[in-house]
């Protein structure tokens, strides 16, 4: 759906950029944002796509096709997967989760219906098929960490920061990890029951959600990423790659960095200077002296940090340089993805 009705409701201001079509608030980003980091409230995505796989060949050819375990999902379980280029570069990421008839897939807005003709094409003689129902399906943002029951609306859980099978990490341990503490979950609800779902509970917009995860470090796909990106870059590698599953496009990349290499660039947490009373744009250049090292993905104001940031940076920018953003912020970084 290219616009949400909920839109409609007091207070709502449209979003922008990659959340356009859904609120970014609702009058009081402040407060929806500690509404929300208190687990309640509920957020609007209807903006993101929705993919269906059905058929009994679903989740092997799911499998084959993209960097997570899938065979064997049992129903109402949570997964990430990424697909990703011949070159292994990130190209979609997939909240998926099997009803035992459906494979649900929510995925950024704008994107489901290259994904979906993608997979289509991929077919061949196997029992599948797939469907793109954006326009029949909406997504709402919770801050719960439960799977969906028997009888209840598909749910995605999301793993981050855990480390999903057999898989690595490059930011610290679930223990350290800022994120360990945050919890999400997308609801798959059909467009005209999208109202009776939120019911009495209070409208929270992109901003607070936005927030909460860059404080988390959780990346985005076209946030965090661009036509470069590989997941070791934004330590993506931990709830959406399986080292060990097989072959499947992009799988080279991933397996001779991790094994040989260090990615080229690193993702690192920023708190910006808020004394200037503006934030810079996603895509800002972050220079240190002279040099321009990187640039910034994600930003927005946190109801206790202030001002904080995504950014990726050149892997040998010196980790512990106070760094300046376009036109004239001081940002000082926190590593996730060390140099080496």
């Amino acid at each position: 759906m290219s616009t949400s009705p909920l839109l409609q409701a007091p207070g709502a201001v449209p979003g922008e950029g990659l959340d356009a079509g859904v609120a970014a608030h609702y009058g009081d980003p402040m407060r929806e944002q500690r509404i929300l980091a208190e687990g309640l409230g509920v957020v609007d995505l209807s903006h993101r796509g929705v993919v269906t796989v059905t058929g009994p060949d679903r989740l092997s050819w799911l499998h084959s096709l993209t960097s997570q375990q899938l065979t064997g999902l049992a129903p109402r379980t949570s997964a990430e997967s990424l697909v990703l280029t011949p070159k292994g570069h990130v190209e979609h990421a997939l909240h998926l989760v099997d009803d035992g008839e459906t494979t649900w897939i929510t995925v950024e807005p704008g994107t489901a219906a290259s994904l979906a003709a993608w997979l289509d094409s991929m077919r061949f003689m196997l029992r599948v098929e797939v469907a793109d129902v954006s326009d029949r399906y909406a997504v709402l943002g919770e801050t719960v960490d439960r799977e969906g029951s028997e009888g209840e609306p598909p749910t995605w859980v999301d793993p981050w920061p855990r480390l999903v099978g057999d898989s690595a990490l490059y930011g610290p341990p679930v223990e350290e990890h800022p994120g360990r503490d945050r919890r999400w979950r997308e609801v798959i609800v059909p467009v005209d029951e999208v109202a009776a779902a939120v019911g009495d509970r209070e409208l929270v917009g992109t901003w607070a959600a936005e927030a909460l995860r860059i404080a988390a470090w959780r990346p985005r796909l076209g946030a965090e990423t661009d036509h470069r990106t590989i997941a070791h870059e934004l330590d993506w590698l931990r709830t959406a790659v399986h080292l060990h599953k097989g072959c499947y496009r992009g799988q080279e990349t991933i397996a001779r960095v991790h094994n040989l290499g260090r990615p080229p660039r690193r993702l690192a947490f920023v708190h910006l200077d808020g004394s200037g009373h503006t934030l810079p744009d996603p895509g800002a250049e972050i220079t240190l002296g002279e040099r321009v090292v990187g640039r910034i993905t994600s930003v927005a104001r946190h109801h206790e940090d202030g001002p904080i940031a995504l950014a990726l940076l050149k892997r040998n920018t010196d980790d512990s340089a106070d760094l300046l953003v376009a036109p004239d912020i001081a940002a000082a970084q926190t590593v996730v993805v060390p140099r080496g």
